[in-house]
């Protein structure tokens, strides 16, 4: 009686993604691309995750929240490139309206709390860093779950509550997405009701959900910076910077690509320039996520190598 009701309310059954069909010729580079960045973003992070599970020099809260970042931008890609890669390697660009708007959701959500995730971490480093007497009173383990927990709710809720009302729209005439995913806004372009409403409330959801821990995470990184310079010593300045830099580039390059890509104006000629941005934060942004925690990561760092270092240990006695 649900898929009656459903079929009833939109002509259309299913969508299709244009993404790259402008590029034929492209099609096996871009698929062997993708399936490497995705296997490298999967196993670097299922990676890192094993290495904070299992080294206690990373059982603390700095890491506890890069744990929770990895398995986000596991599912995160997860969520995208399966599909993409599937439609590269069949030339199958349909996708079905119910995967369209899952394909959503589980974006939205995930994006969302990715901007809590990073809020969380940044005001760790700023309790860290400013308030280094109190950190572990204020940063104890029930609070970070806290905030966790948080994160991951308030990004499903503000998805959720967006996905109600977009889930009210008609769909009764073209079904070309000019994206590589289901994207929102050219969702809605695509409705034969009024979206004025369902616009509203994205924006509304938007400074309700996104802002604050944008701004809290902004706000951090000023304090931090003011705390920094203080230091007298510059070996002091270059210790304290150094426990926040990964987060800070990592905060610089999702922030910076995220919002150059929703303030460029919506012309037919920059249409290639914002797929390329949408590639650079939901496809690169991971990968490059994952390199600077690990490259630039000293603990990371030496818990990989103890780790690498024991398994070349049981295989020696192995073979004895």
């Amino acid at each position: 009686m649900a898929d009656r009701n459903w079929r009833n309310q939109t002509a259309v059954t299913e969508f299709i993604l244009l993404a790259f069909g402008e590029l034929p010729e492209l099609k096996i580079l871009l698929f062997l691309m993708f399936l490497v960045i995705y296997m490298a973003t999967v196993a670097g992070n299922m990676l890192i995750i094993a290495l904070v599970m299992s080294d206690q020099h990373l059982h603390n809260p700095m890491y506890f929240f890069l744990g929770n970042l990895s398995c986000l931008e596991t599912c995160y890609t997860s969520t995208l490139l399966p599909s993409m890669l599937v439609s590269l390697l069949t030339g199958d660009r349909t996708i079905s309206f119910r995967g369209c708007f899952s394909q959503l959701y589980f974006f939205g959500s995930l994006a969302a709390t990715e901007c809590y995730l990073l809020a969380a971490m940044s005001y760790d480093r700023y309790l860290a860093i400013c308030k280094p007497l109190h950190y572990s009173t204020l940063m104890n383990n029930r609070f970070c779950l806290q905030l966790a927990a948080a994160s991951w709710l308030n990004g499903c809720l503000a998805t959720t509550i967006f996905g109600l009302f977009l889930s009210q729209l008609t769909f009764c005439g073209p079904n070309e997405i000019d994206h590589f995913y289901c994207d929102p806004m050219p969702l809605m372009e695509l409705s034969c009701s009024d979206t004025h409403l369902s616009i509203l409330v994205d924006f509304i959801l938007a400074c309700v959900f996104t802002l604050p821990p944008f701004l809290l995470t902004l706000t951090s990184y000023v304090f931090i910076l003011a705390s920094i310079m203080r230091i007298p010593s510059t070996t002091g300045r270059q210790k304290a910077f150094s426990t926040c830099s990964s987060h800070l580039t990592v905060v610089t390059i999702f922030y910076g690509t995220l919002m150059i890509f929703y303030m460029l104006p919506k012309h037919n000629t920059l249409r290639d320039l914002k797929k390329v941005l949408s590639l650079c934060f939901t496809v690169l942004t991971p990968l490059v996520n994952l390199l600077i925690y690990s490259l630039r990561n000293r603990e990371v760092k030496e818990a990989l190598s103890k780790a690498v270092s024991k398994c070349g240990f049981h295989k020696n006695m192995q073979r004895l």
